[in-house]
């Protein structure tokens, strides 16, 4: 969640002090100082006019589930993780192995988990 505040306002100025000052609050005693820091912010960003709306130029990121690589060789599992926009991470190099006859062990993440567009899967032959 993003907020865009006017630059230099009095009331943005008090904002930030109220952040600063929730911050602390919050470091040394979460539990009980986030309620009154939402209840606070609640009321001073409708005030301010700050609008919850992503800011214009802001890149949203897809979030996608893993896939089940584990017995597939290594030139499927590029394929299935190309295909889900996904990269493959292995701790040697995949140059030096041959892919269409060396096969996953064992993946992390685990299939089935929700990663990041763009996120990495390391693989164990």
């Amino acid at each position: 969640m993003c907020f865009a505040i006017a630059p230099k306002t009095y009331l943005a100025k008090r904002l930030s002090y109220v952040m600063k000052l929730s911050v602390a609050i919050i470091t040394q005693g979460g539990g009980v100082a986030a309620p009154v820091g939402g209840q606070i912010f609640s009321e001073i960003l409708p005030y301010l006019e700050v609008n919850k709306e992503a800011v214009e130029g802001e890149e949203s990121i897809n979030q996608v589930e893993v896939p089940d690589i584990t017995g597939k060789s290594i030139k499927e599992a590029e394929e299935i993780l190309k295909e889900n926009n996904l990269q493959i991470r292995m701790n040697e190099e995949l140059e030096a192995i041959d892919k269409e006859n060396t096969y996953i062990k064992n993946q992390i993440p685990q299939s089935g988990i929700v990663v990041n567009e763009k996120s990495a899967v390391t693989i164990e032959v």
